[in-house]
């Protein structure tokens, strides 16, 4: 099967939510929201600024940044399709890109967003499906999960934090709502993503993505 280089066609959400776009690419996962904001010209005297592209993924600020310490995720195992991953923070690229490590044995957590001792939100860990480079990644099995499976996130204090897979879902990209899988308000979980179902040889993309929702598991 042919591995494209990474490329999406972004889809724009409701009006609600203007300029936000999702494609998972092909070799992988990466999420790609993206947008560009057009920057007011100045005084004619003064030459304009370049247009600045924003990524519409939440980022956390000084104005929502938590009280607590964040304490990153290291380590994510899923027994009953046996991941068992190595976990490294990962950000936005300059092009609106989420990143990922390129090893597809490697997840990537969006440390923008909720940490799994957060109270609120989704913890979101993803990791590409395949790669010519590195082969077939452990979260190709997240589709053989059924609810009930056990997940644990180790923190790198060595904090173990149980989950339950509650729901897997197979969802074309075109109808993921990018603003329900960045959740930071609702609560607490555990968002494993991948891409999935037929592979498009004509756009080198997979149609669908996999999503695992694991919610915690009661100390």
């Amino acid at each position: 099967m042919k591995i494209a280089e990474d490329r999406r066609r972004a889809a724009r959400r409701p009006p609600a939510l203007a300029g936000v776009a999702l494609a998972l690419l092909m070799t992988g996962c990466s999420l790609n929201p993206a947008a560009e904001h057009p920057v007011a010209s100045p005084p004619a005297a003064t030459p304009p600024p370049a247009e600045v592209a924003v990524p519409d993924v939440p980022i956390q600020g000084t104005q929502n940044a938590p009280a607590r310490a964040v304490v990153a995720p290291a380590r994510v195992v899923v027994p009953d399709a046996e991941i068992d991953l190595e976990i490294e923070p990962v950000g936005v690229l300059a092009n609106g890109e989420m990143e990922l490590p390129a090893n597809t044995k490697v997840a990537g957590w969006y440390k923008f967003g909720p940490d799994p001792a957060s109270p609120t939100g989704a913890t979101i860990l993803a990791a590409h499906v395949d790669s010519l480079v590195y082969g077939l990644g452990p979260f190709s099995r997240l589709k053989e999960l059924a609810p009930g499976a056990a997940v644990t996130v180790t923190t790198v204090d060595g904090t173990v934090h149980a989950y339950t897979i509650a729901s897997i879902a197979r969802i074309p990209k075109q109808e993921i709502a990018l603003d329900t899988v960045f959740d930071r308000t609702g609560p607490a979980h555990l968002v494993l993503m991948t891409c999935g179902g037929q592979f498009d040889d004509e756009t080198g993309h997979y149609l669908d993505n996999i999503l695992a929702i694991a919610t915690p598991v009661a100390p």
